[in-house]
């Protein structure tokens, strides 16, 4: 696919700050979440969108209003903009989609990505938890502490691994992924609180998490059940009764 495949339109004159956030769609629905629920829940004002020609569109909608598959906003309490990308990006469009991505950021001030990432790899019980994957100037501006571990050993491929592996370039803006463990098909609400946790550390702000703890505990609460009914035998008769999505987070 070339370059012109995704087109990055921005229509807001407004600064975009010199970190971008991405929460992509992957299984796990973990950065997507956590990015969504980010500019719900502060000031925020969509910027700008993503589009291409390369992939069958989507167009997300709530109570009947669609909007564009991947927005970018931008944060009035903190020097962020964030992309919410609610199309999947495959693996063959992926480097199209970052070289758009970096090509507007180069337009901009944006000196370092943020990538927040969930991935379904195997973990023990205790390897709930945050790690990251960072270019050398990354670790050294973000994480000075070693706050979060970095990831041991493996790869990263899609959209994640393309802006890393543009990040090793002088050229390009640093790049830190935060990735936690995700459990599919999803959405893994506690993942997402994870990363939107680690996000808030590093960069120093706080977004009140009750709407999305309290959804991960309903969502616990309905899979306890469904565990213990699939373990008797018996079906539900009525799948996620009670399951509250009056705030629309991105489901």
């Amino acid at each position: 696919m070339s370059q012109s495949s995704f087109d990055v339109a921005t229509d807001s004159d407004r600064e975009t700050g010199t970190t971008l956030v991405v929460g992509q769609t992957y299984p796990g629905l973990a950065g997507v979440t956590a990015a969504d629920y980010l500019v719900r829940h502060l000031d925020s004002e969509q910027a700008g969108h993503v589009s291409t020609d390369a992939l069958p569109a989507i167009a997300p909608l709530e109570a009947g209003v669609p909007r564009h598959h991947s927005r970018l906003y931008t944060l009035d309490d903190a020097p962020l903009s964030v992309l919410v990308g609610e199309l999947f990006v495959p693996m063959g469009a992926a480097r199209s989609y970052a070289d758009a991505l970096l090509a507007w950021a180069n337009t901009q001030e944006v000196t370092e990505i943020a990538v927040l990432h969930g991935v379904p790899f195997a973990h023990g019980p205790d390897e709930h938890a945050v790690f990251h994957v960072a270019t050398d100037g990354y670790r050294t501006n973000r994480l000075p502490d070693d706050v979060f571990h970095p990831l041991a050993n493996g790869f990263l491929d899609g959209v994640a691994g393309e802006l890393v592996t543009r990040g090793l370039d002088d050229a390009a803006p640093e790049v830190g992924v935060y990735l936690t463990p995700t459990h599919p098909p999803g959405p893994d609400v506690d993942a997402s609180l994870r990363l939107l946790t680690a996000i808030e550390s590093v960069y120093d702000f706080d977004v009140d998490e009750s709407d999305l703890q309290s959804l991960s505990e309903q969502l616990r609460e309905y899979y306890g059940k469904l565990a213990e009914r699939l373990a008797s035998g018996t079906e539900g008769e009525d799948a996620l009764a009670g399951y509250d999505t009056e705030d629309g987070m991105y489901m």
